[in-house]
């Protein structure tokens, strides 16, 4: 399936962002106290603590993430769909869903790389609160966002 300028750039932000997400690891992690802050309550105060090693945990998942989303795309036909594929639909479902797909890459480096910021900041012992509104992005954006893609979803098939 081509690429479109939309395609590239989601692609090229989702491994840029895990790009610099272990960048900015490399760079800090020998200033860091062997403990560091590796789990947040709901309002962004540090309630757990782990080994410094534990700061590749999410670095790591990003990477599988990414390349197994990536290997994902490439197969748009082997896909769920909520409607018969046809050759009249099949470009606008397969485009449809390797988008989503793209997004959902996007936004889970997003929240690896402000997770592992705010774990290397907290260590560095800078004030780095969360706050609630992470968990609302969070939730904003695993809830709201497939309904919305699920609504334009309908809307595609329907024309």
């Amino acid at each position: 399936m081509p690429l479109q300028g939309l395609d590239i750039i989601l692609d090229m932000l989702s491994v840029t962002l895990l790009l610099l997400m272990i960048i900015f690891t490399i760079m800090s992690y020998s200033d860091l106290p062997e403990t560091i802050p590796s789990h947040f309550d709901s309002n962004g105060n540090v309630d757990g603590y782990s080994s410094k090693t534990f700061l590749w945990l999410l670095p790591a998942i990003g990477l599988v993430t990414l390349i197994g989303l990536i290997f994902l795309n490439k197969y748009p036909h082997m896909h769920n769909y909520m409607v018969n594929i046809t050759e009249e639909n099949a470009l606008r479902n397969y485009r449809l869903s390797t988008r989503i797909i793209r997004f959902t890459n996007l936004f889970t480096m997003l929240v690896f790389a402000i997770i592992v910021y705010a774990m290397i900041e907290s260590a560095k012992g800078h004030t780095f609160n969360f706050g609630s509104w992470f968990i609302y992005i969070i939730l904003g954006l695993s809830i709201l966002a497939p309904v919305g893609i699920l609504f334009y979803s309908r809307k595609i098939n329907k024309s």
